[in-house]
């Protein structure tokens, strides 16, 4: 019987987001939120061939002004993009749009997480931030929803106490709790 899906598959590398203006996402991802920065490259892009539409799915002439990577915590590293092109829509979209997305960031103390970004006037979703899950499989954790300066959707999370689905089976999603750093 074939195995089912990637060959080697280990997990994920990187989540790559644009953003309108990467001194603005700097500021916020190492300031506000602790994100290790690593390095910076760009710009990339052409004048007279469709490389960039070829290779990334976007208008042959957009330009990536600058690219930068950042190592979050203790797991994925994020890429920041800031990006110019001729039909670049400029609109967040929604968790309940097709291509929604949010991170979420674990947090050992979810209220001194909320309390940091209170303090750093980031705008919290009204109804997050309360008790913790009671019942079902995600029992015992604790989220709120909150944006970035430009508006895109981040998400708190945290269980230190596990979550309720583990109650019911051996097999376990990853869970940061146990991550330690490799240096």
């Amino acid at each position: 019987m074939a195995a089912k899906g990637l060959p080697g598959l280990r997990g994920t590398d990187h989540i790559g987001l644009t953003v309108p203006n990467l001194d603005e996402a700097a500021d916020f991802f190492e300031n506000v939120l602790g994100f290790e920065p690593f390095y910076e490259h760009g710009p990339f892009g052409s004048e007279d061939e469709d490389w960039m539409q070829d290779m990334l799915n976007v208008h042959p002439r957009a330009v990536i002004r600058r690219v930068r990577h950042y190592r979050c915590g203790f797991n994925t590293n994020i890429e920041l993009f800031e990006y110019e092109a001729p039909d670049q829509r400029r609109e967040m979209p929604r968790n309940s749009d097709w291509g929604g997305h949010h991170i979420a960031l674990y947090v050992d103390d979810f209220d001194a997480a909320m309390q940091h970004l209170r303090e750093h006037d980031v705008r919290l979703m009204p109804g997050g931030g309360g008790p913790e899950i009671e019942e079902g499989p995600e029992a015992g954790l604790r989220s709120c929803y909150f944006l970035t300066p430009w508006g895109m959707q981040m998400e708190l999370i945290s269980y230190p106490r596990g979550k309720g689905y583990e109650r019911d089976t051996e097999r376990r999603l990853w869970d940061p709790r146990s991550a330690s750093v490799v240096t």
